[in-house]
């Protein structure tokens, strides 16, 4: 179809001109190659479109229907080519966005706002969900991911940081004892969070190096949100994100504990499919994701 098409527009461009070479010159190509392409097209039609002579050429019945319905084909293309365009240098459209629940609510809405503000052709589908999406299967424009990437066949853009904490109420700690290094845990009951990188497993860095500490999770819980209330409930000890559990732990619902051997921190991303080219829409919201968390991400509170 891409082929029949340019040889309408080349046919048509014939017409125009009055001749082949005229027409061979304003496009750029050789005349030989503009009366192949015209031949095509007439042995595609199964007819003469043009009467030939040494001095002129005209069109034939057909040749005249089909210079219109090759002039409107031709407009077509050129308004959904202006139109693509427009829609790769504005944002403007649909944006489906992909990110986790709690930071999510926490860090990626409240930015909207703004954003959509400087783009008044833009909406977006704030999708938020724990799981792991499958961006293509599910139809999303970019996801924004927390921790280690998994996925080589998605094209990622890091975004900066977040800090992880290592936490409980503080009146759990005064029943059970504070740990003074990560094997300390092994008698704490601890809550984990069931998409974690690594299982039921924490890191630990400290200046002997790093250390895992598994364990059998007291309460599991896909939502990061939950587990943290769960923790200001004396439930036992959580290893979350700044942005979850920083408030909390400022204002003495959570204490702080193990900080000499502190989770490094953990990179923030925004993934999208690879193999196209990135519209102006997905651009512009890399762009606000990297001005707004380039410094790391310290806490919603």
């Amino acid at each position: 179809m891409i082929d029949h098409l340019t040889a309408m527009a080349i046919f048509a461009r014939v017409a125009e001109t009055g001749g082949f070479s005229r027409a061979a010159e304003s496009l750029g190509m050789s005349k030989s190659a503009v009366s192949k392409q015209v031949s095509r097209l007439e042995d595609r039609f199964g007819t003469r479109l043009l009467n030939r002579t040494t001095r002129r050429i005209s069109l034939t019945e057909a040749g005249e229907r089909v210079l219109e319905h090759s002039r409107r084909a031709v407009a077509e293309f050129e308004a959904a080519e202006a139109e693509v365009g427009a829609h790769r240098d504005t944002p403007s459209g649909l944006l489906r966005v992909s990110a986790g629940v709690s930071f999510g609510q926490s860090e990626l809405a409240p930015r909207l706002a703004g954003f959509l503000a400087g783009c008044p052709d833009l909406s977006i589908d704030l999708v938020l969900n724990d799981r792991r999406v499958d961006l293509v299967e599910e139809g999303y424009d970019v996801a924004v991911r927390i921790g280690e990437l998994e996925d080589s066949s998605m094209m990622a853009r890091r975004l900066g940081s977040v800090r992880s904490i290592t936490a409980a109420a503080p009146s759990y700690l005064d029943r059970r004892g504070r740990p003074a290094a990560p094997a300390d845990l092994s008698t704490h009951d601890c809550l984990g969070y069931s998409y974690l990188d690594g299982g039921v497993r924490w890191r630990f860095d400290g200046s002997s190096g790093s250390v895992w500490h598994k364990f059998k999770p007291r309460l599991l819980s896909n939502n990061g949100t939950a587990l943290a209330a769960a923790a200001e409930q004396g439930l036992g000890v959580v290893q979350m994100p700044e942005f979850i559990i920083g408030a909390p732990v400022r204002d003495g619902r959570l204490e702080e504990i193990l900080s000499a051997h502190r989770k490094p921190d953990v990179g923030i991303y925004a993934i999208y499919p690879a193999g196209r080219p990135l519209a102006a829409k997905v651009r512009a919201f890399i762009d606000l994701a990297v001005t707004a968390f380039g410094e790391g991400v310290a806490s919603a509170g």
